[in-house]
């Protein structure tokens, strides 16, 4: 909207100083003419900026404006400093809103503070794209128009029109009624029900989403949490997917919750390795990630496990076994 557009404005300028209409127009992603048109807005209005000509013009603020938005401690703002200076600017398609909404956390700092509190969130990094051994965090890119969409139709209780492709199947338009939006290790997911059944969709596998004016048949409350934790159970408890029995080095057990769908329990074993319990997608699946494990892991059940292993060893064993 307009009004937060020209906020934002206001807040470059008092946090930068000096910007032209060309970098105003980048932070705010509009073009330089609407800059322009916004400059003109807040002038006629009573906010005193002002155009400097030359080589290293720009627009700028009195001295001593200050806009008056809300208050909050140091740490409270190092908080909200904080989080956003992760990832989360890929959750749900928010990143334009996240961007303003830190630059009035900072602006609604006492004048001592702001550039303490700005500078202390530096010194937090959440979440990096890759781990101490340079592995990439696999995440999961949704068109902006298609979240825009899936969004507004949560926000708003309305029936969702989605182009969704589920595995293995060609694409297909459906109608259902979304109930949230959850996001897990850089997946996002849209709670949803269809025909009153209950449906959990990944949003990178919606194509193009519409809201529809219609009505959301769906409680006026929820419980995310729950009702994640319950479909949870639900998926894992169905299809082919295949519990195994692990023991582990500690230090590959990233390695293993990085491959599979859930660990069911876990607990020290007397040589200091660990004993895991995990899901995985089936049997096909399990193999090829205790197999990428080598001799750190060992399945001690079912046993259909262990022998396939065991014959995928000797295989490799028979094909390098003899030198000459």
């Amino acid at each position: 909207m307009r009004a937060d557009r020209l906020v934002s404005l206001v807040l470059l300028l008092r946090q930068r100083g000096r910007l032209t209409a060309t970098t105003l127009a980048q932070e705010l992603g509009v073009s330089t003419r609407t800059v322009l048109r916004d400059i003109e807005a807040l002038s006629a209005s009573g906010v005193p900026v002002y155009a400097e000509r030359g080589r290293h013009g720009g627009f700028a603020l009195l001295p001593g404006f200050r806009t008056e938005l809300t208050g909050l401690n140091h740490d409270e703002a190092l908080a909200l400093l904080t989080a956003g200076s992760g990832r989360g600017e890929q959750v749900f398609g928010l990143g334009s809103a996240l961007a303003s909404a830190m630059r009035k956390v900072v602006d609604a700092l006492p004048e001592g503070h702001r550039a303490t509190a700005s500078d202390a969130a530096q010194r937090f990094l959440v979440d990096p794209e890759t781990d101490l051994l340079s592995r990439r965090r696999a995440t999961e890119e949704v068109p902006g128009t298609t979240m825009i969409e899936v969004r507004r139709a949560v926000l708003a209780g309305h029936k969702l029109r989605i182009h969704y492709a589920a595995t293995g199947q060609a694409a297909q338009w459906r109608t259902v009624d979304p109930i949230g939006l959850v996001t897990v290790r850089d997946r996002a997911y849209l709670l949803a029900t269809r025909g009153g059944a209950d449906r959990t969709y990944r949003l990178s596998r919606v194509l193009a989403a519409e809201e529809l004016p219609e009505t959301a048949q769906r409680p006026d409350r929820v419980d995310l949490v729950r009702t994640w934790r319950e479909r949870s159970a639900r998926f894992l408890s169905g299809g082919d997917h295949i519990t195994v029995l692990v023991r582990l080095h500690p230090a590959r057990r990233e390695e293993l919750l990085d491959t599979a769908l859930a660990v069911r329990a876990e607990e020290p074993d007397a040589d200091g390795r660990l004993r895991l319990e995990v899901t995985f997608q089936d049997a096909r699946h399990a193999e090829w990630a205790l197999w990428q494990l080598g001799m750190d892991a060992e399945a001690l059940s079912p046993q259909s496990l262990r022998a396939s292993l065991r014959d995928r060893a000797a295989a490799m064993a028979t094909r390098y076994g003899d030198a000459s």
